[in-house]
This record gives C-alpha cells, structure tokens and sequence, in this order.
C-alpha cells in the first residue's frame, strides 16, 4: 500500500522520521495556510480522513487509560480534561472517557450568548487561534487536581505552553498531563516543555501514541506555496440532484437536558446518560438509513463527539460505518493515493459564526464509495445556510444516494455562572443553584467502593475532628444541647472474636440477602416498565443495599443504573442540595430512594415530610418519596426484599463495611446554605475495611436465588403490600411499657439494634424468644458493654434497642466544651 505522505514527500523534500508506526497513522496533505506548508493528516483521528468509528475512540480510550493508570485512581477523580478545537474535540472526549473518573471540557471558537469567559488562549499556527473556555460551572477548572490537555498532535508545544500559562495565572495547579496521538516536537523543542514546567513549580508529563519529527527543507513555506498554486483548480460545486427533498431529517430523540458534548463540561454522569441512549439513537438512525450498506456519519467542526458516538453504536449494531467530519481547514486536495487528501467539497458556513461568513470544507466524502450519509450537526447549525442550494446538504446529495440529517440540540446553560473575568457575578435564582454544585464524589478519592458502584453527593470533611465520645454524645443528644447529627461516634473497632461473628454471619446470610436484593431491585423494576431508575439510597445504611441493587440489575438485565448516595437527617430533612442535584441530572420521576431497612418509619416519614417541602419551595416536582427497603420489618414501605426481622450483615460495622464512609454531618459551620451536608473517608481503616468482601460475597449468590426471586416477586406484585405501621405502633407500646416516653429511644429491629449497641447508651436489648440465631453479634455487643438481655414474647421484631432514657454527665463537644446547637 502507497503511503499517504508519498506526494509531499517527493515534491517538498518533507521526511517523517520516528516509531515505525508512523507512517500508518500519518499522512501528508499541503495546507492553504502562509504560516505553514505540510499538515500531518492522522487516518485515526476521524477528522480529514474517513475511519471506522471504535478505530477512532478507540484511540483515544487507549490514551486515557494510560493517563489513569499514570495518575492512579486518586488523582485521577481529582482531575479535568481540556480538549482542543476544533481538531481535538472528540479526541479529548474520548481520553476522558479512557480515564473514567474525570469531567471534560473543550476549547471552543464559537462564543456563546449569555455565557461568560472562565478562560482563553491563542494556538498561534492555526487558521483561526482563539480558543475560549465556558464552562456552565466555573469550579470545573477551578480545583487543584490534575490537568490533563488533549491534541491531536503536539508539533511546536506552543499551543499547550499558551494554554498552561493561561490557566495557571488564573488557576494554579501542581500537575498537568498533556496527551496526543502524536508527539512531533523537533529536537529544539524538546526541553521546552521541562524548562516551562520548572519555571511554574509543577510537574509536566507527557503521553503519546507514537513519537517523531517532520523535517523541512529550507525555503519549504514557498516551496509548498508555489506548489499550492501549481494544483489548486477553481471549485466547481456540484449540481444536487433535482427530485425529491435532498436529506431525510430523523428525530434523534436526545436525551433532554443532556450537553451535546464539551464546550460547556461533560461529567461522568453526562457520559452514564449518553451511554444507556445510544443504543435507542442508532436504532433511528439505522433505520432512516433505509438498508444502506456502506454509511458514513459526517460531524460538524467541534460537534465531533456525538457524532462518533453515534457511529459506534452504530458500528455494534452491525453497520459497515465510517466516520469523519467537517472542517475550517483549508487543505489542497490531489487525486493521488500518495496524498492523504482526495477530494474536497467546499460550502459556505451555515452556523453564523462570530468570525463572520466563510468556507468549510469536507474531505475524503466525495468518491469515498459510501451509499449514504448521516450528516450530523447541532440545532445552531441548522439554519437555511445548510439547506441552500450551495450548502453542505446538496454538496452531499450530489456525490451520495442518500443523506440523513440528525440534529442535535445544542446545549445552552440555563444561567450564565460567576466568571472571575466578569466584573460583577451574575445572580442565579435557587432552582439553577444545581449548576453549581459540584460533582458526586467517588471511590477511590472517597470510599472504598469503585466509582462507577456509588456517587456520593456529599462534601468530604475528611480532615476535621467531629469524633466525641459516645457517653458524651449521649447526654448532648438528649439534654437538647446537640443534635445528633453535629458530631460523629468514635468509629468502633471491632474484636477478632465479633469479626468472626462477622463473617460467620455473612456465610449463613449471603443467599437470604441475595435474594432480598433480587425481590427488591425486581420489583422496583416492574413498578418502573421502560425506565432506568435511577438509585439514591439514604447514606449510609443505604448505599451497600444501592450497590447490590445496581449489581443485581447489571448481572440479570445488562442494566447501568445510576446510583447516588445522599444525606437524610431526622428532624433536619434531606440534603436539598443534592435533590438540585440530581433533579438537573436525571427526571426526579426515575428516582428511587433505598434504605437498608425500616424499624419504626421515622425516615419513612422524613423523606415524605421533606420531599413535600422541597417542592414547595424549589418548584420541582416529581420525586416519589416512597423507599425501597432490603428489609421491612416494622411494615412502612410498599418495595421490599422482605418483611422479616433477619441480620443483615452491613448493619454489624460501621464505616468498614460502608465504603469506609461516616454517618453524615449537619452542622451550621461546617454546612452552609448551598452545600451538601458533610462526610468523612476513614482511609486510616483501609486495613480493616469488608465492604467489597461483603458485596462480593453476597453478589456470588445472585445466580443461585434467581428462581426464588421470581416466585416472590410474582406474589408480591400481586399482594396487598400497603404499610400497616404495625412497627410504629409496637414501639409507642414499648415506649410507654418500659417508662421511656420517647420513640426516638426505641431502636426496633435487629440493624436498629446494633446501632444502639455501637454508637448509644444502650439501657436494655429486648429479644424475642426463639431469635437467637439472628442475634449472636447483638449478644456479643452488649455483653462486652455490660446491657441486660430481656428475652420477650410477642414482639414483632428480633430485638429492640432502647437507649437510656436518662443518660446524664458531663457533655463536651471535640473541643472539650459543651457542645452547642448551632
């Protein structure tokens, strides 16, 4: 096969030198530019030249695992990708998408009505060199985790340098990475970058598919002008066929609210969202192809991404796809199969762009054998400019059979943010307060769970001493002087004898929480037919249930269910923040709260309370307040695994078995009016930590319980499954029998229970008669914390709790002073 960079080669005197790989991944075409003669034409960056679709993400995921696997999971969370327009756009997507945990942003030529500057820089060679920065949050580049830059090539390194110089005036940061396909910097160059990144005090590593160098021939700028004018023929458009409409439009059906790619940030969940619609999308789009047997999906300028992403469903549906785009750069075309550029077709602008009118190109479309075309562009771009009779579409119904036009909708942020180069911030009304809030924080950064299994919508107040004493805590709690949730228990270490009754109980447990897993997640399934709910469990009892949840629907039904953990506080409510959050993210109609189990109701009652509230006064409206339970002893809820009282071993631990996550913290001076309330990551427990055992070992039975829990999820559909509250009803008994007068000291329930025993002032343990095979760790507990064991009859639960009801000392808070309500 001829190399693409043949012509150039033996008509400027241009050499490629470097990894033998080079020459598949590089051709040459002459560019229409004084400022420099060749341009390097990658056959896999989806731009110039047509390639399959997975050739071109491919690439770039190769790139970003590498980039995580330099950075390490931890870092990795912490960073920001920044792509390049237009070139680099997908190409940088695709390396965040290598990465996993990271958002992604994208440079961009086309300002943005109502959308403020958070940056810019110049790429002095280009054809067009100014690049802006809109981030819809301006905290995106604001953090002080990695910045990972992204180009096609990195020729001069000036482009970057500008870019780092830029931001880090602004910005500073300690580390940034910068990728591209391919690293051509000339020996001159090389030390450039090292010798920057001394100067700023950070360090600069580099990664790329492949090294080498062009060198140029002195006098190459006339040589390849000279030449440039020898072969450039005045372009004669073609006539578009005269019957019938020149494209057939298909509705995309896009998910609302969804960016169309990176110029104003794209999040992990943005890419969660996209990547359950894709499947949906390229069954429209196979299907306006009408039997087409070689298509190509064309995208536009810096809408690369979706286009792509669209040709790889595409290509897994089993199209015979390829892919490529539109472009500004003026290129000379040679019909010569030693030049990377065969054919040109030229039309004008139809986005109205800031520069004003002008031609755009595509390449390598005409005579490229596809029987059809899947034009793709955003909703800005679809203006009767693309429509007339010299626009893009008739260039393309003249050389193709058949053209479809997907149209994307372009994303605007609703609210233009607070820039630090605006004069004065913008004030934004509460509802859009969500664009503002920062991402979910995730594993391995916080907790111990992988990233995609939970995102934690809280803020990490790893480094702030919360822990008081439990005896201490008691007395605040119940003298009035704290709330609960102000302070943090000392996490409990447990002994080698109740680790075994641990993992003894986990043994004889795991198929019975398995199957409530499967009863559970089934049913809400069936409550939810053809939507993907999306779990929020009530953190943290909650979220290893959420996990099991996800992994159920993930194993039995190759379903992707987002999973978000928040706070709930009783008598405080829950997080309002986080429901912005999410209510920005996701339809609040596909939300479904997940609790670990239910023992009299109260956060039953809560989230009801607290979700009428918040649409009261946020305005938005959908949530079902409704909780979906692994177990429902105390009869509160209508989605459950089971009624029954049994142990469930997550209720044993504390953090160790929670992702090495606290309860959640409220408290006025550390959580303010628009952040979400508090956690810690107790990384220093790692060496004790069973939260992954504890999933996995549970997860392993899936397979064998999944008759079982077809048969119990026939008979709860068809079950009268309203809430009796007989729970309810049993602890206000208890309360007044025992002369406590306070539910909230009635702790029902065999999770309950331990909590009691581990975090309280445990006064006395009730045990039903004939349960002791569910309560060998509860008799452990309170035997080494000296409580009586009264063994009942008649009681609706294992056991019940009861803290002490006139628990007195000396209150301190971690200051040593009394704590204060705040």
């Amino acid at each position: 096969m001829v190399w693409t960079g043949t012509w150039v080669a033996e008509r400027l005197g241009v050499e490629l030198i470097g990894d033998e790989e080079l020459p598949a991944l590089l051709g040459l075409a002459l560019r229409r530019n004084p400022k420099r003669a060749h341009l390097l034409v990658s056959s896999v960056l989806g731009k110039h030249v047509p390639q399959r679709p997975s050739v071109v993400h491919g690439s770039g995921l190769d790139l970003g695992r590498r980039v995580r696997a330099l950075l390490g999971d931890e870092e990795a969370a912490r960073s920001v990708v920044l792509g390049y327009a237009e070139t680099a756009t997908a190409l940088g997507h695709a390396v965040a998408d290598g990465l996993g945990l990271a958002p992604y942003l994208h440079s961009t030529r086309r300002p943005v009505d109502g959308v403020a500057r958070a940056g810019g820089f110049e790429e002095s060679h280009s054809h067009a060199t100014s690049h802006l920065l809109l981030p819809e949050d301006p905290k995106l580049l604001a953090g002080d985790g990695p910045l990972v830059l992204v180009d096609d090539e990195f020729s001069t390194g000036n482009t970057v340098l500008n870019t780092v110089r830029a931001l880090h005036e602004r910005y500073p940061r300690d580390r940034y990475v910068v990728v591209a396909l391919v690293d051509m910097r000339s020996a001159a160059d090389l030390g450039r970058l090292d010798a920057f990144a001394a100067e700023m005090g950070a360090r600069v590593d580099l990664i790329s598919g492949a090294a080498g160098t062009v060198r140029l021939p002195e006098g190459v700028l006339e040589k390849g002008r000279a030449l440039v004018a020898a072969h450039e023929a005045p372009y004669e458009p073609a006539a578009a066929p005269a019957h019938g409409p020149a494209a057939v439009r298909v509705a995309l059906d896009w998910p609302e609210g969804l960016p169309d790619g990176g110029r104003h940030g794209f999040t992990p969940d943005h890419r969660e969202r996209l990547e359950t619609a894709l499947p949906a999308l390229a069954d429209r789009v196979g299907q306006a192809l009408d039997g087409a047997r070689r298509p190509l999906v064309l995208g536009f300028e810096e809408l690369m991404y979706a286009p792509l992403r669209l040709g790889t469903a595409l290509e897994d549906a089993g199209h015979d796809v390829h892919y490529s785009t539109t472009t500004r750069s003026p290129v000379l075309a040679v019909d010569d199969p030693g030049y990377a550029i065969r054919t040109r077709l030229v039309f004008p602008a139809h986005d109205d762009p800031a520069d004003g009118p002008g031609e755009r190109y595509a390449y390598n479309v005409a005579g490229g054998g596809f029987d059809a075309v899947v034009l793709v562009v955003d909703s800005t771009a679809d203006t009767p400019a693309l429509h007339a009779p010299d626009g893009l579409i008739a260039q393309l119904a003249a050389h193709i059979p058949r053209v479809v036009l997907a149209v994307v909708p372009s994303y605007t942020p609703t609210a233009a943010p607070y820039s630090p180069y605006d004069a004065t911030p913008q004030v934004t009304e509460a509802p859009e307060r969500s664009s503002m809030l920062p991402e979910p924080l995730r594993g391995p950064a916080f907790s111990s769970y992988a990233p995609e299994e939970v995102g934690w919508l809280l803020q990490d107040l790893s480094d702030v001493e919360l822990e008081a004493p439990t005896e201490e805590r008691e007395e605040a709690i119940q003298s009035g002087g704290a709330h609960y949730a102000e302070s943090l228990p000392v996490e409990y270490q447990p002994s080698d004898r109740y680790q075994e009754l641990f993992h003894a109980a986990l043994e004889t447990s795991a198929a019975r929480i398995a199957r409530a897993v499967g009863t559970v997640t089934e049913t809400v399934l069936a409550e939810k037919p053809g939507r993907r709910p999306v779990l929020v469990s009530l953190a943290r009892a909650g979220t290893p249930v959420g996990v099991l949840m996800r992994r159920w629907a993930q194993a039995r039904h190759g379903l992707d269910l987002p999973h978000y953990a928040v706070s709930i506080v009783r008598g405080r409510g829950i997080d309002a923040n986080a429901l912005r959050w999410i209510a920005a993210h996701h339809d609040p109609a596909d939300v479904v709260f997940v609790d670990g189990w239910t023992g009299k109701g109260a956060i039953t009652r809560e989230l009801a309370d607290a979700i009428e509230e918040f649409e009261a006064t946020e305005g938005i409206t959908g949530f079902d307040p409704e909780i979906a339970v692994l177990a429902d002893p105390g009869s509160c809820v209508r989605t459950y695994g089971t009624r029954e009282d049994f142990l469930i071993p997550s209720a044993c631990l504390n953090s160790t078995v929670s992702g090495l996550i606290s309860r959640t913290v409220l408290r006025a001076d550390l959580v303010g009016p628009d952040d979400y309330h508090g956690g810690k990551f107790y990384r220093e427990l790692a060496d004790a930590d069973v939260s992954n055992d504890f999933l996995d070992a549970v997860a392993a039975r899936f397979d064998e319980v999944g008759a079982a829990v077809d048969t119990d999820v026939k008979e709860l559909l068809a079950a009268d499954r309203t809430p009796t509250w007989e729970g309810w009803a049993a602890v206000e008994r208890i309360s007044e029998e025992y002369g406590i007068h306070d539910v909230n000291l009635v702790k029902p329930g065999v999770g309950e229970t331990t909590r009691v025993l581990l975090r309280r002032v445990p006064w006395k343990i009730l045990a039903r008669r004939g349960a002791d095979a569910e309560l060998a760790h509860v008799r452990l507990l309170a035997e080494q914390r000296g409580v009586p064991v009264e063994v009942v009859d008649e009681l609706p639960y294992s056991c019940v709790g009861l803290i002490h009801p006139q628990y007195t000392r000396g209150a301190t808070g971690v200051d040593g002073k009394a704590v204060v309500s705040q």
